[in-house]
């Protein structure tokens, strides 16, 4: 998979693409980019990329010769183009499995007041916003994108990593715990250390579903209306809500070790 990254400061998307998991799949040939400075396609001497917008604004607007022939560098019109706005779909998990079976993504990066609506018009596929709110680098915003995508090309990450995370099967992820099993008076949780896989399967699923039903009960009614929660599940969600105070404690009600 190839990521075209459109951008007027290259160095941000650069450091993502060269660290991390991320620069071993490029290492291997999974994963390949270009990073393309939206400024080596100006006109004048200054490589200007922004003006002010007609009608009137506080801030300046990129300008849509340099973005146009950026995206023509690229052959952006025969892949699917996506520009991150505070405008645009909110970006979710369905969504990163879609865009992963493309061959090719082009990302374009806004920057001050965003882009001409007439490169939205003429070259976007998809107009995606990682949240409710507004930054000022859409770099960082396609970086989220862009690694959200990646992990979950094959090869990449190993299946058995990816299935059981936070968003598959409708579900955030179960607690997890590691060495050591007492940590400032808190212990590990008898049932993942006893070696019984099928107790500890059902201790998880139990745990996915409280913290789910904690922090996003509509996931859990998204997760019921789609048909993706067992008879087991149901039940476990029936016992849950009966014990509220249990699984919603807040950090100062630890699992301390009695002397």
């Amino acid at each position: 998979m190839k990521f075209h990254v459109l951008t007027l400061f290259p160095e941000i998307p650069r450091a993502f693409f060269e660290s991390s998991i991320m620069a071993k799949a490029v290492e291997r040939g999974i994963i390949a980019y270009d990073l393309v400075n939206i400024r080596d396609f100006a006109y004048d001497k200054h490589k200007t990329c922004d003006d002010s917008p007609y009608g009137g604004g506080a801030s300046m607007l990129m300008l849509p010769e340099p973005l146009g022939r950026a995206l023509d560098s690229v052959k952006a019109k025969k892949k699917r183009v996506i520009y991150v706005t505070p405008s645009g779909k909110p970006f979710t998990q369905k969504m990163a499995q879609e865009l992963s079976q493309e061959d090719e993504l082009v990302f374009i990066c806004g920057r001050y007041e965003g882009i001409d609506q007439r490169i939205i018009d003429s070259w976007v596929d998809d107009e995606i916003s990682i949240g409710d709110y507004v930054l000022s680098s859409g770099e960082i915003a396609a970086t989220v994108i862009i690694d959200a995508v990646y992990r979950l090309v094959e090869g990449v990450i190993s299946k058995e990593s990816l299935q059981e995370e936070s968003y598959s099967g409708g579900l955030l992820e179960y607690p997890q715990y590691t060495r050591p099993e007492i940590y400032e008076g808190m212990r590990v949780p008898e049932i993942l250390l006893s070696g019984h896989h099928e107790n500890i399967r059902k201790w998880r699923l139990e745990q996915r579903l409280a913290k789910t039903l904690v922090n996003r009960p509509d996931m859990v009614y998204s997760a019921r209306q789609n048909g993706l929660l067992s008879l087991e599940a149901e039940e476990m969600i029936e016992t849950i809500t009966g014990q509220k105070k249990k699984f919603g404690r807040k950090k100062n009600h630890r699992n301390e070790v009695k002397e």
